[in-house]
This record gives C-alpha cells, structure tokens and sequence, in this order.
C-alpha cells in the first residue's frame, strides 16, 4: 500500500520578508542532500520523482513546497529513511552542520552549459534584478497590510474579556492533556507553515493536514480575538509535557500561530477564518467561537464603519503584495527558460541516480 503524503511550508513571502523554518524541519535528520543550482535545472523534478518513488513503496513522505511556484516544491523529507532532500538555494539558504557526515552537496550546476548562459549574461542578471525587486515590493506591501491588520485587531482588543479567555485557555488544557504525559516522547517542536502568500493567492493545506487526526477543533473569531495567544499556550503545554507538537505559523505573519497538531494525543486546533477558512464536516469535529466567548455583545456592529475601512485597505494591499508576487514569478519564469535551455539532462538523470543509490542504501539498513 502506498504511503501518505504530507503537505507543508517551511518557508513564506510573509510580512516580515522571506521567513525561513527550514532548520525546523529538517531537525534530527541523519542524511540530507542539499541541491544547488540556478532556476529550471531541475531541482524540484528530482525531489518530486524521488519522493514519489518512495511514496509507492509505502512509505510516508512529506512535500515541502514553494511559496513562490505553486508547481515547485522546495524539499522532500522521508522520516522513515531520517532523510531527505532540499533546495538549498537563495532564499533558503541552508547551512550544513555536519558537512559529508550529515548533509551532502549536490550541484546541478554540473549539468549546464556555461557557453550558452553567457550568451545571455545580461538578461540573466537583468531579470534576477528585477525578480528581486518584485519581491522587495511584495514584502513592503505585506508590511503595510500588516500595520492596517494591526489597527483591525485594536478594535477587537479593546473589547476583550481577558479574564475569560485565560478561562477559556485552561480548560482546553485540561480537556486535552488531563494529567497526562509523553511516556516516549521528548517535546519535540517542529515548525511549519500551513500556508503561504503565493503568486496565485492565499494556499494552504488544512485538510491534507488534518486528514488522520481524530479530533479537529475550528477556531472562529476576529483579528485580535486572542486565537494565535491560546494556541501559543497549547503549544508550550504540549511540549512541557513532552509531546511532540507541530506548531503551524501564520504564512502573513510568522510571529503568530495558525495550528498545533498533538498526533500522540490525536488532535488539532486550527485558526478556522480566513484566508484558510472551514467548516466541521466530521461528528467529531468542535467549534469555538472566540466572539461569542470573549468579545463585548455587539462589537461588529458598533464598529462596522471603522471594520469596513480597515477591511478594505487590508484587502487592497494584500491583493497588490499577491500581484507582485505574480510578477516576480513571471520574471522567474523567463530565466528558468534560459537556464533550461542550457541543461544536460541527461547528467541531471545521473545525479538523480546517484542520490536513489544512497536512499536505497538507508531503506536497506
């Protein structure tokens, strides 16, 4: 039988700039190939054959994926194996801690032909210009939109009953945890994104997440309800009574949480508004209204002029942030071209085959 493919980040275009969660993810492994080389030769073909192969096997496999192309993905992890691949190029840069021991290089820059990259050095560096500053404008927009968020979350600040959501916090403690603790477990933290600005829009992977966990809970409330503060608190419970916890950061803003996941106690508690928004589908799955719970009676509607307005200027500069994001993907696009017609594929085949040789060696121990 095939194994279960997991989805995530570890990266995203955020308000913040390009924010990484690589070094998260990628804790503990033994072997890890890092791949280098410039845009269109390759690198997320590789990783996806592999993975997949692996996949049929039936083993588990998990898809980092690219907040910048919505078609790429960024690494390739097989926990069984301890082992995977990434991307290790600009702008998730990752720096080996065990070079040879741990993590290996591999430079598909071996398979270009220089020649003909030359021949269009000006272009090249043109566009990977402009491809930066596309991105430079999507990140200052973000901000921007993030300032406006701020203002939209005074509202529902101000008319918060603190008391009650510290009341609200530790009865899901007690619901979720009891007296319980990991017997195996040793706290373990991974970071992850759920979802990510791309150049198509809000993506996220919610319910490819959620898929095997038994208890979902939706959280529903407004901007500065106190949902990312909760789970933020769940999260740290989790880990000081050593369960491993997936701890899913916002893709606008990384500094917030959007998701943790406890697999060993077989639940997930998810920011259940927009931009990833849904709905119970499951006898099982929980609602908690955190405007019904700790939000003053007819705030919405005492604000609905100042809600509107804010609402809007937020929309307008996430949707310009999201066009510059398309834009920079369109630049990329035009180079990877050029570097795609400048590739030996053949060679990139071999590399590939050379990394299946040493995942066969480790699926072998």
């Amino acid at each position: 039988m095939a194994g279960r493919i997991l989805n995530f980040f570890a990266g995203g275009n955020t308000a913040r700039g390009f924010y990484s969660l690589y070094d998260s993810s990628l804790q503990g492994l033994s072997r890890l190939f890092i791949l280098k080389g410039g845009p269109g030769t390759g690198k997320s073909s590789l990783m996806k054959k592999i993975g997949n192969e692996w996949q049929e096997k039936g083993y588990d496999i998990q898809f980092l994926h690219c907040s910048s192309d919505n078609k790429s993905i960024d690494g390739v992890l097989i926990p069984e194996l301890n082992a995977g691949i990434v991307d290790g190029t600009a702008p998730h840069v990752i720096e080996p801690k065990a070079p040879g021991a741990v993590e290996e290089y591999i430079n598909l820059g071996e398979a270009w032909n220089s020649g003909k990259l030359q021949e269009h050095k000006e272009t090249i560096t043109e566009l990977t210009e402009k491809i930066s500053g596309a991105f430079n404008t999507a990140y200052s927009l973000f901000a921007e939109a993030l300032r406006i968020h701020d203002e939209w979350e005074k509202i529902y600040i101000e008319n918060m009953d603190f008391e009650k959501a510290n009341g609200l916090t530790n009865r899901l403690i007690e619901s979720f945890f009891g007296d319980s603790r990991s017997e195996t477990g040793n706290g373990r933290v991974y970071d992850r994104f759920l979802g990510a600005a791309t150049p198509a829009g809000a993506v996220d992977f919610v319910p490819n997440l959620t898929e095997t966990v038994g208890k979902r809970y939706f959280i529903k409330g407004r901007p500065g309800s106190g949902k990312s503060t909760m789970l933020k608190k769940l999260a740290a419970e989790a880990q000081s009574r050593g369960y491993d916890v997936e701890v899913y950061h916002c893709g606008f803003d990384p500094h917030s949480i959007d998701m943790v996941i406890v697999r060993e106690l077989d639940f997930a508690i998810f920011d259940s508004t927009a931009p990833h928004e849904y709905f119970p589908e499951r006898e099982t799955d929980e609602i908690i209204d955190m405007y019904d719970e700790l939000i003053t009676p007819g705030t919405d509607e005492r604000y609905a002029a100042e809600i509107k307005d804010v609402g809007g200027r937020y929309k307008d500069k996430m949707n310009e942030a999201i066009a510059s994001l398309a834009n920079a993907k369109e630049l990329r696009d035009q180079l990877e071209a050029i570097y795609i017609e400048a590739m030996d594929f053949a060679k990139v085949d071999e590399l590939t085959g050379k990394i299946k040789k040493e995942f066969e060696k480790l699926g072998a121990i």
